[in-house]
């Protein structure tokens, strides 16, 4: 009977666990299938299978008068990105060293400050952001979403640098010391070494929250400062074209990417999130 049951559970695990993927990836699922299809219009599910849609998305990207508004959109969302990744590297290793390696008063607030971005409704967060620019009177432009996005992206950076910091004990930075290294020394061939799983993964993580961002994005973009995601939706909701899932594939590919040059990079040496 206990063999019996060791052969079950392991099968009904193996069950349930296949459910929920298949529930989670069916959005992504859904958008690949819809831009194969070789109908006019958006039909789920579709009529016949076909390419030419990945076709239309290349004159797209290619047409320097049809596509311009899409590029325009693409190359603020890759510069936003560049600058939320930079900027969350930036703040996010001495934050993490301060965390990890210092006492003072408040750490623990500290702690659940950073970790608060990740649990909190981008909904609010959006309408928050929104009111405090408004408040301001500055446009702020590009930069506003930058600093949006820097927010959301620094638990990433903090919480994965936090974990490789951890595995170094203090005493590798003590015995540097003691040898004649100075701080800058030890920091530059001790400690960011040891952090440097950390800080690739977190950097990669930020920019992929920060190009796929839609929900903050769609309250602070203006018509100067566009991204890629709010592009999307507005096509989406003023056309029925199938060309708009085949640019959506693209992106899924290009995270794809990013999440598998991730996994070569960082591998057993472990990602936090």
């Amino acid at each position: 009977m206990i063999a019996r049951g060791g052969r079950v559970e392991p099968i009904l695990l193996g069950g349930i666990t296949a459910i929920l993927l298949l529930v989670m990836l069916s959005p992504i699922l859904t958008v690949v299938v819809m831009s194969l299809t070789d109908a006019q219009t958006l039909q789920f599910p579709p009529p016949g299978f076909s390419f030419r849609w990945y076709q239309s998305a290349w004159n797209l990207i290619a047409d320097p008068s049809d596509g311009s508004r899409f590029r325009e959109a693409l190359t603020t969302s890759l510069s936003i990105s560049l600058v939320v990744m930079i900027l969350s590297a930036l703040v996010g290793i001495p934050a993490a060293y301060a965390l990890v390696r210092h006492e003072f008063r408040g750490k623990s607030a500290v702690e659940v400050l950073v970790a608060l971005p990740l649990v909190f409704p981008l909904v609010v967060l959006g309408i928050s952001f929104l009111v405090i620019v408004s408040e301001l009177g500055i446009e702020l432009g590009f930069l506003r979403i930058v600093v949006a996005h820097v927010i959301l992206a620094l638990p990433f950076v903090i919480r994965n640098c936090v974990a490789s910091l951890s595995a170094l004990p203090l005493s590798h930075e003590e015995a540097a010391r003691t040898l004649g290294a100075n701080w800058w020394r030890t920091l530059r061939e001790i400690v960011l070494p040891a952090m440097r799983p950390g800080i690739i993964a977190g950097m990669l993580l930020a920019f992929i929250v920060s190009f796929n961002e839609f929900t903050v994005a769609y309250f602070l973009y203006t018509v100067d400062v566009f991204p890629l995601p709010v592009w999307l939706f507005s096509k989406s909701n003023t056309s029925l074209d199938p060309t708009i899932f085949a640019l959506s594939s693209g992106v899924i590919v290009l995270d794809f990417a990013l999440i598998w040059i991730l996994d070569r990079l960082v591998g057993h040496q472990g990602v936090t999130v």
